[in-house]
């Protein structure tokens, strides 16, 4: 059986990460979605386990503390990692795992790990990357402008 791999698919908040990664599982079958852990509170509609795995700051800790994540970081005002077990067992059976994250979680893979294709995702214009943001309707005026804010970085 063929070695899978590590697919990382990185961008910007609001950038259509979520958007691109449901049409590569569309198209593909045999690509997995890698279910991200958060501190952060789920918006109306997302479930634990499906959209992300919703936990308190201090389990978050836990983990890093463990080396339970692939990676992680401080997004946002919330922490957001990649539990590791699940991404290094797929890949042994011959699976294509696909990564939906942030900027600072691609760049730690990349430090790490050398057979990973990456997939960086950039908005038509700044402004219609705001417009996107805002059109979701799940963040505070506060939360719409850390996230554009952090797009320049």
């Amino acid at each position: 059986m063929a070695r899978g791999f590590l697919l990382v698919l990185s961008g910007p908040s609001g950038v259509g990460k979520g958007t691109v990664s449901e049409a590569l599982m569309e198209k593909n079958k045999d690509i997995l979605f890698s279910t991200s852990v958060t501190t952060r509170t789920p918006r109306p509609n997302e479930v634990d386990g499906d959209n992300y795995f919703f936990v308190t700051k201090e389990r978050f800790e836990e983990m890093v503390k463990n080396d339970e994540l692939l990676e992680h970081a401080y997004v946002h005002t919330n922490y957001y990692g990649t539990p590791k077990e699940f991404v290094f067992n797929e890949i042994e059976k011959g699976e294509i795992v696909l990564l939906e994250i942030d900027v600072q979680g691609a760049i730690q893979i990349k430090e790490k790990y050398k057979e990973v294709v990456f997939v960086f995702l950039l908005p038509p214009t700044m402004d219609e990357l705001r417009n996107r943001i805002v059109k979701r309707g799940t963040e505070s005026e506060e939360d719409i402008n850390t996230r554009f804010t952090n797009a320049f970085k």
